[in-house]
């Protein structure tokens, strides 16, 4: 299945809504990775070109977390798929609570389409923002409290029977500036990796 068809078939023609256009075996995948935003150029985007901006650090946790990968190819062959919770590119420094509201019914379609996931992870607050969004909406409540991450890592939290892993942003060049925010990301990539391979 092609993500990017599937949402467009979904989409109301905005034309700057961004899909991730990859294929992938919908039954396959274990977990999901919800990211932030996308990137101002989708080339830079987790299944962009070889080199993408937003791969460079995600290698990176993979690898920190002991999982050997090289490519985003190699992250859905072990059965996880990268997303982004805001389908349009920010114009502004912070995330606005209206481009998570106009990219959630898509985040929520594209969720859908996985029968067999074990694990959510949420990549950043604003991850955190959209997923509350659509178990408020579903189950009028919020699904991660809303308390700092670093309180939330040795939670269990789950939604319909989905382990929910809150973590920190994945992509741009402070993760790795900020080493203990990379130390826990990288630990919870582990734990969802042990989590799906049981």
């Amino acid at each position: 299945m092609n993500i990017q068809k599937e949402l467009e078939h979904f989409s109301t023609g905005k034309t700057d809504l961004r899909f991730n256009n990859v294929e992938v075996i919908p039954e396959a995948i274990r977990a999901i990775m919800i990211n932030e935003v996308v990137p101002s150029h989708s080339e830079d985007d987790f299944y962009g070109k070889q080199d993408a901006a937003y791969m460079s650090t995600t290698i990176q946790l993979f690898r920190k977390a002991g999982i050997e990968v090289d490519s985003v190819q190699d992250i859905l062959n072990k059965g996880i798929y990268i997303t982004n919770a805001v389908k349009i590119p920010k114009t502004e420094y912070a995330v606005s609570k209206e481009s998570i509201e106009e990219s959630l019914p898509y985040l929520e379609r594209e969720l859908a389409l996985f029968p067999n996931v074990k694990v959510i992870m949420l990549m950043g607050d604003v991850a955190k923002k959209a997923f509350n969004l659509i178990s408020k909406k579903a189950t009028k409540k919020n699904a991660v409290p809303s308390i700092s991450t670093y309180k939330l890592r040795n939670t269990e939290i789950s939604y319909n029977s989905i382990r929910i892993l809150p973590s920190y942003i994945m992509t741009g060049q402070n993760i790795l500036i900020e080493k203990t925010k990379f130390e826990m990301a990288s630990e919870d990539i582990s734990l969802m990796y042990q989590l799906i391979m049981k």
